[in-house]
């Protein structure tokens, strides 16, 4: 039976409640096996496929969603049979306008548009909230993208957007990616978020669901690992054992339990996962069922323990 399917944002499409990154992933595939598992996902539900140009300067270029491109075209997936989320990074804007960057990201990705458009940290205050609204708008008038959200800005911040778009008659923010887990919660569970999900109708991505691998014991010096905000991974890697016992109790997988538990949250449209297999992608997809089978409410109270982040990090968000 194919996942649940929840609207991105309040009226937004459809979509599964399990999503797939392609952060570090792809690349590190054989390319048989990543259409073998593409094509997994698509016929279990999932239909939302986070594609970023990720390439950093100064690093290696990556092709992952190049790679994604090919994928497709080997599996022979109709353009109206998956969702592509893409990501607009803000670290040269204004200055290098979005428009030319959605034209490369969407020629690397073989495809027209993007369904989905979730916007990069915000690390300058003197961005301009206003003009980014009506780029969008112009993004979405030209038929380049559909929706559009927002990766970690504060609740503040989304809310500026909100207005802004009312204002202005046009699109604000549908859903906002944060970063949320057994051990990271305080932000997505917090109150600031709680107003956002409410009254502005923006729904909830989850993302870093692993921490990187980390919560799956996955803690070697090489592996490519998100920021730490509140400075709790050590906290985090002294928790692995309980993620493991708690799953052995339940009959599941961690990862199976740290999935499990982003699905519990009453405004998350999708969580986003990595997966370099297809054998991973139908473990984690046992998630679903695991919610089922345990309960929401039951299953939060098992995970209270693990909260890394409570009281460290400031629920309004970065």
């Amino acid at each position: 039976m194919p996942i649940p399917q929840r609207s991105i944002g309040r009226d937004g499409p459809l979509t599964g409640v399990l999503s797939l990154g392609s952060w570090h992933t792809y690349d590190r595939m054989d390319f048989r096996e990543a259409v073998t598992m593409l094509r997994t996902a698509i016929d279990a539900g999932i239909s939302l496929f986070d594609v970023g140009v990720y390439g950093m300067p100064g690093a290696a270029p990556v092709f992952t969603d190049v790679l994604f491109s090919a994928m497709v075209r080997a599996a022979g997936l109709k353009r109206d049979e998956y969702l592509v989320s893409a990501k607009l990074w803000l670290e040269g804007y204004p200055e290098h306008d979005l428009r030319g960057q959605m034209e490369n990201a969407l020629f690397r990705a073989g495809i027209d548009h993007a369904d989905v458009v979730i916007l990069g940290d915000i690390r300058r205050e003197d961005t301009d909230l206003h003009q980014l609204v009506l780029d969008l708008a112009d993004l979405h008038r030209a038929g380049l993208i559909g929706r559009w959200g927002v990766n970690n800005w504060s609740a503040t911040n989304i809310r500026s957007l909100h207005d802004f778009a009312r204002d202005e008659g046009v699109a604000g923010p549908a859903m906002a990616q944060l970063k949320y887990s057994v051990a990271r919660r305080s932000i997505p569970d917090g109150e600031p978020f709680a107003e956002v999900f409410g009254e502005l109708g923006v729904t909830l991505e989850s993302s870093d669901v692993f921490e990187g691998g980390v919560l799956l014991g996955k803690t070697g010096e090489s592996r490519q690992v998100g920021r730490d905000p509140g400075g709790i991974r050590a906290r985090v890697i002294e928790s692995v054992d309980r993620v493991r016992d708690l799953a052995d109790e339940l009959n599941a997988t961690p990862a199976q339990l740290c999935l499990a538990f982003t699905l519990t949250h009453p405004a998350n449209t999708t969580t986003l996962f990595g997966a370099t297999s297809t054998e991973q992608l139908r473990d984690n997809l046992g998630a679903v069922d695991l919610v089922e089978q345990v309960g929401a409410a039951e299953l939060r109270a098992l995970v209270e323990p693990l909260w890394a982040d409570r009281d460290v990090v400031d629920p309004e968000g970065p």
